[in-house]
């Protein structure tokens, strides 16, 4: 069984800083390409970064030059610095990766539970 376990969200105000985790438990071939999604009150859930096994990097225009993503490929698990915080970014911040289980081929995506993130004005 294979499970992303994100952790560091909370209550933050404007221009403050969080750095959330996810840690990917299981008996695990390979990990592809990690991401940080979020989902606000009444929206679609977008994607907020993403980060391949090799280290390349995208982002939601709305993030870039403030959000960092980051993996540790030795301790299976994907940060997401985040700093100048806006309220727009209050929303549910949800962990994305595409695994490969021991013993199989084929990569399956995965999901974490999600950890809030408020940011008050």
């Amino acid at each position: 069984q294979v499970q992303l376990v994100e952790s560091g969200g909370g209550l933050v105000q404007t221009g403050g800083s969080l750095r959330l985790s996810c840690a990917v438990s299981g008996i695990i071939s390979r990990i592809n390409a990690m991401g940080w999604y979020r989902q606000a009150p009444g929206k679609q859930r977008e994607m907020v970064a993403r980060i391949t096994s090799g280290g390349s990097t995208n982002y939601a225009d709305s993030v870039k030059g403030r959000f960092t993503i980051s993996r540790d490929n030795a301790k299976n698990t994907v940060y997401l610095q985040m700093n100048s915080l806006k309220p727009e970014d209050t929303a549910v911040y949800y962990c994305n990766g595409d695994i490969v289980r021991f013993g199989q081929q084929r990569e399956l995506n995965y999901w974490g539970q999600g950890t809030q993130v408020t940011v008050s004005s």
